[in-house]
């Protein structure tokens, strides 16, 4: 890779991207990690003066675009459009410096698409054929991998995706998939067949060049699994790659192939192109010399692990036999757990970025939060959020900010706002800058953490300078003008070049300095060109707030998805039928909001024996009442009274609920039932496991008298996910 901080530094010309957001969905901080790192990283090299463009775009195509702007009642069209304008606020938010954001449902995109296509299949690259697919009866559609679920082939672990095992990692067929169901409908899909076309990856052209080219990958992570993923030389294990999907679909439709449509995997990075041309168009450059097989320029993807196979085996290869020049690098990054576990809507963890902002905290400490946790590697990062408070705090505040702090009044205020020149050569700022480079150079390594490390073990010297030298009780004695004219001086210079080496961090943040400081945007070649004394700076004004621990309880409070504040503690989510807090009475009344109100209400005899209190339509809205499909069903080892069930409510991920029903019922007997849940049900940590919900049942009082338990079972024509209202 090109060095930052060779002499003289030559100029580069460099496209970077990161992974495009579905259009499906918020921002949330699990995908800014992402585009966090790539904007720290582009930032870096545009300060060194280099010819940087970060485009991006929102992925537009596939079926659950189709079908969520079908529950929604607009056009996909209407969705995609809303949800970009959405996303583009979040990442201005955020400090994210695209040079283009645009939609991979672009005239660009289905041009380059197209011309794509076009030239692989010239070169015998592609192929029809006809197969056999699953096929969902209720819903009379195709269904894509993501819409299949089942049991892993391979490991055995249960409501992994058509595609590919979140568990042991591997990629299979949908057709592999044990005990399949439809996650639209619910239904077991039936095999029907039809025409596909596929990209032949298994050809002994696309290998040879793979084997190549992954030899050049930055992380040794990614080039071993590209190397397990190609197998041993002579025995590759790549197979070829589906790109077509049936109608009906929003996407682009193939050329020749009425009712065919371009799989969206294979659109999707092609946007990347489509927003560069795009940028290209608006300012008059030459797309072609970018892209094209003997360009000089360089070109990077950053992304997240788990996408680390289409970028590194299709998108290559798809570029190298296209005609179109291949990545000079692609860097993925690791998940984001926030305090030691996966984002939680019912704990409040996962954090949308719109959430961030109107909990009122500011979005570069998140920035600086992250780049202290990232080090280019893949490994998984956590957010936890006491460090956060602590680390932000003592780095940015304590150390930082507050050398600032202690010594700008003293130079407005004495000295005319001015430095004196010859404190510029002191041995503390030569210190700073001989670090600078180092920094610079961790910074495009991407080993963020350890750059922020040495700046702040810099921003601790300068402390030091400043609790020795005292400026407080120089002030006291006119004799001392001079010394502290001279530490003032040092100070703000220092500071000065400590913004430097955050400003790729904190952007926002050295802008305020600037102004601060009456400089113009700082750059990495400015580290030689000190304050001076013909030019005032301007009084200090407060540049960053600590934060407040009552913010990071606003945020939380903002994401969780909690039915009622109490005091008592979260309402029993084990089931109806399952607690003393939660009379099955009240639920079998049809009073599910007075069930609840009682749970989280100190108990008495007088209210055990109640039938439930009046609501208002106010309290049963809050209630989020929901089709469930019982797609397993477990006796929990150890208890009498519960069975473990894994619920379907629509949603990415199954929920477990953990539900006292086990006299009334075999788990066998559960299986592929509908029934009701209450989805927004603060989770419950019990000893068998985590429950994340409520399933509604019917009983006597005496639920061991006749006629026992029954849950809830609405009519067949519902679906998992539906609204009870």
């Amino acid at each position: 890779m090109p060095s930052l901080t060779s002499a003289p530094l030559a100029a580069r010309r460099i496209l970077v991207t990161s992974a495009l957001p579905y259009a499906n969905g918020q921002i949330h901080i699990g995908h800014l990690v992402e585009y966090i790192q790539t904007d720290i990283w582009i930032r870096t090299l545009r300060m060194h003066g280099h010819e940087v463009y970060y485009v991006g775009a929102d992925d537009t195509h596939g079926t659950p675009i189709m079908l969520r702007a079908e529950k929604e009642g607009i056009t996909p069209k209407q969705l995609i459009d809303r949800v970009w304008t959405e996303h583009k606020r979040d990442f201005d938010s955020f400090g994210i410096s695209f040079d283009n954001y645009y939609t991979t449902d672009s005239p660009e995109n289905k041009e380059l698409s197209e011309k794509i296509y076009a030239s692989l299949q010239a070169a015998g690259l592609i192929d029809a054929r006809d197969i056999e697919q699953a096929y969902d009866p209720v819903r009379e559609m195709f269904l894509p991998d993501r819409f299949i679920k089942g049991t892993c082939p391979k490991c055995g672990a249960k409501d992994q995706y058509g595609d590919s095992c979140e568990v042991c990692g591997s990629t299979y067929q949908p057709t592999e998939l044990i005990d399949p169901y439809s996650v639209v409908s619910g239904a077991t899909p039936i095999h029907k067949t039809s025409t596909h076309y596929f990209f032949r990856l298994s050809d002994p052209r696309c290998e040879s060049f793979l084997r190549e080219w992954v030899a050049g990958l930055a992380q040794p992570e990614a080039t071993n699994k590209m190397r397990e993923w190609l197998g041993d030389d002579g025995d590759a294990k790549l197979a070829d790659w589906d790109i077509s999907r049936d109608a009906p679909y929003f996407g682009f439709e193939i050329p020749g192939a009425p009712g065919k449509y371009f799989y969206v995997w294979l659109d999707a990075p092609v946007g990347y192109y489509a927003s560069f041309k795009n940028l290209c168009e608006q300012r008059g450059m030459n797309f072609d010399e970018w892209v094209a097989p003997d360009s000089t320029t360089e070109q990077y993807h950053f992304i997240g692990k788990d996408i680390l196979y289409f970028h590194t085996l299709f998108w290559p290869a798809m570029l190298k036999f296209s005609g179109h020049r291949t990545p000079t690098n692609v860097f993925a990054h690791g998940f984001l757990t926030v305090d030691g576990a996966k984002m939680s809507k019912s704990r409040g963890t996962f954090i949308t970025a719109q959430s961030v902002i109107d909990s009122g905290l500011n979005p570069e400490w998140l920035r600086y939060y992250f780049a202290t946790k990232l080090n280019g590697s893949m490994e998984d990062l956590d957010l936890n959020l006491d460090d956060f408070v602590a680390r932000v705090n003592s780095d940015l505040v304590g150390k930082y900010i507050n050398i600032a702090s202690r010594t700008a009044g003293f130079l407005v205020k004495r000295f005319n706002a001015r430095v004196q020149d010859s404190a510029m050569n002191h041995p503390l700022l030569n210190t700073l800058r001989t670090a600078l480079p180092q920094i610079a150079a961790l910074y495009e390594s991407r080993d963020y953490g350890r750059a922020l490390r040495q700046v702040m073990e810099l921003a601790d010297g300068v402390n030091a300078y400043v609790d020795s030298a005292k400026p407080w009780d120089q002030a006291k004695d006119p004799a001392n003008a001079v010394s502290l004219h001279e530490t003032c001086s040092v100070c703000l210079e220092a500071f000065r070049l400590l913004t430097l080496a955050l400003k790729p961090v904190l952007p926002q943040l050295a802008a305020s300095v600037e102004r601060f400081l009456a400089i113009e945007p700082l750059s990495w070649a400015d580290a030689d060109l000190p304050l001076a004394s013909h030019r005032p700076i301007n009084a200090y004004q407060h540049l960053m707030t600590r934060v407040d621990i009552k913010q990071i309880e606003a945020l939380l409070a903002a994401n969780r998805e909690s039915l009622l504040a109490t005091e008592t503690g979260p309402i029993d989510a084990a089931g109806a039928a399952n607690a003393s807090k939660t009379p099955a009475a009240d639920v079998a009344n049809g009073s599910v909001a007075a069930a609840l109100a009682k749970a989280a209400a100190p108990s008495s005899a007088s209210q055990a024996g109640d039938a439930g209190a009046t609501i208002n339509i106010d309290d049963f809205a809050k209630i989020d009442l929901r089709i469930a499909r019982i797609v397993d069903c477990q006796a929990v080892a150890g208890s009498d009274k519960l069975l473990q069930l894994t619920l379907d409510i629509g949603e990415e991920k199954t929920r477990n609920v953990f539900s006292g029903i086990k006299s009334a019922y075999q788990p066998h007997e559960l299986v592929g039932k509908l029934t009701v849940m209450v989805a927004n049900l603060a989770p419950r940590k019990m000893k068998f496991g985590l429950s994340e919900g409520m399933v509604l049942a019917a009983s006597a009082r005496d639920e061991k008298a006749e006629p026992g338990i029954y849950i809830l079972e609405p009519h067949d024509g519902a679906q998992p996910g539906m609204r009870v209202k």
